[in-house]
């Protein structure tokens, strides 16, 4: 009897093992990109932020001499945290905004709202360098159309990426002008509210507002819960658009001789992804850079964790 129930526990593991190992085969094209190229790189961004480093001597311990550093000695850190949360809350803010509001009024047009789609969509399709090289060209503060037609009709022209006030409000505009992508995922959200409780709300008496507020909101909130997330992880690691809007509105596009400082004008562009490229690939400080990272991927995981947190709050129940 003993050797009987011995023999059926041991098939019975046995058949687990073949399971997990069934399992593991299946998943292992996920769990080896995921070693490689997020755990990986998370850890050797962990260990080398410890360690004075500079790509070419063999690492030395240092403690948290790195932290120290970009906390308290590093003059740029904090001007590009500043950078990196208002365009996280500002620009995402925006662009979520103006991303419901071309969807709801694409979705309300009757005619020719295909080719309506189509004008909004297409400049989210402009390559990012070419799109911020237009637009730091229409918005030159000496011979930009934009100051001369303001200009024309009696409103003070800004000087946009040549003024510290006004680089981060351009690079909004610029990241609301390319936003087709969230009218589309609008599109396919409100497109997807059902009819029915449209019609119940208009025979109960309610107004547009109302219907768009308890209605439209609580049938989308996880599309606009998603835009949010999603856009926060990208302003986060916003790159390409500020150092070339940089570049060109400082007039160095790096050229033989030419040195280029990002932030231009006085810090005002500077992200923490800028700083980090700065530090490890400008200035060989691979454990500077690596503390910058590590605070940039905290950043958006507490920013991502607090979102889904607080997702009722934020976007409204639908209750």
């Amino acid at each position: 009897m003993s050797d009987t129930l011995a023999g059926r526990q041991a098939a019975l593991r046995s058949k687990r093992v073949r399971n997990a190992l069934r399992t593991a085969a299946f998943m292992s094209p996920w769990l080896i990109g995921f070693s490689v190229f997020f755990a990986y790189p998370l850890v050797s961004t962990v260990y080398f932020s410890f360690m004075k480093y500079d790509g070419l001597n063999p690492p030395t311990w240092r403690g948290l001499g790195n932290w120290d550093y970009v906390f308290s000695d590093l003059p740029k850190f904090w001007p590009a945290m500043q950078n990196t949360l208002w365009l996280a809350v500002v620009m995402v803010a925006c662009r979520v905004a103006f991303g419901l509001g071309i969807g709801l009024l694409v979705t309300r047009i009757k005619t020719g709202a295909g080719v309506f789609r189509t004008l909004f969509y297409l400049p989210y399709l402009a390559p990012p360098v070419a799109a911020t090289l237009a637009f730091v060209f229409l918005l030159n503060p000496g011979t930009g159309p934009v100051n001369s037609l303001l200009e024309a009709v009696g409103i003070p022209a800004p000087s946009w990426f040549n003024d510290t006030a006004w680089a981060k409000p351009a690079l909004t505009v610029l990241a609301v002008w390319g936003v087709g992508d969230l009218m589309v995922i609008f599109m396919a959200a409100l497109l997807d509210v059902p009819k029915e409780q449209y019609e119940a709300a208009e025979l109960d008496g309610a107004s547009a507002w109302q219907r768009f507020r308890y209605v439209t909101l609580p049938n989308i909130s996880p599309i606009i819960l998603f835009a949010v997330v999603t856009g926060i992880i990208g302003a986060m690691q916003y790159y390409t658009q500020p150092i070339v809007a940089a570049k060109v509105a400082s007039g160095v596009m790096g050229g033989s001789g030419q040195t280029f400082e990002p932030g231009y004008p006085d810090d005002s562009t500077l992200t923490l992804p800028q700083l980090v490229y700065d530090l490890g690939f400008g200035r060989f400080d691979y454990g500077a850079a690596s503390v910058v990272a590590l605070v940039l991927f905290a950043l958006s995981m507490a920013c991502t964790a607090l979102l889904m947190r607080r997702r009722g709050g934020l976007i409204g129940s639908g209750d």
